[in-house]
């Protein structure tokens, strides 16, 4: 009986743990939904036959396997995700660093203009306020 408690205990935590991980990311309509190949196939969740005892039993072992077999999957894609998260972050900070870039040549070529015609101007009216 022991043993039926806390498998239950533990099928009802790890059922939150993985409903939340999958209801997390989901794909947009139209995307096709990303994957992490280098991890293999998901663990598939076995069924539970509570039938007899011996059965019981056995799905108590198998769902253990499967709980260690989805945490190891989990760990590996969640370390591609991030791994792959950090190569499109830093791609998109050297793409915002390119257009920074060009927009501030632009405002101090602006800038630039507008002190010489500022100087042009105001040369041209102390020029003019002495005839």
């Amino acid at each position: 009986m022991r043993r039926c408690v806390a498998a239950s205990r533990k099928a009802v935590l790890f059922g939150l743990v993985f409903s939340g991980i999958v209801g997390a990311g989901t794909a947009q309509a139209g995307e096709a939904a990303w994957t992490a190949p280098k991890c293999g196939a998901e663990p598939q969740a076995p069924a539970v036959k509570a039938g007899t005892v011996a059965q019981y039993n056995e799905s108590v072992d198998r769902v253990t396997a499967y709980e260690k077999a989805a945490r190891v999957y989990n760990a590996c894609v969640a370390a591609q995700a991030n791994r792959e998260e950090t190569a499109i972050s830093q791609d998109a900070s050297a793409r915002i660093a390119h257009v920074h870039a060009g927009s501030a040549a632009v405002q101090s070529h602006i800038a630039a203009s507008f002190q010489t015609l500022s100087a042009n101007l105001a040369a041209a009216g102390r020029k003019l306020g002495h005839h």
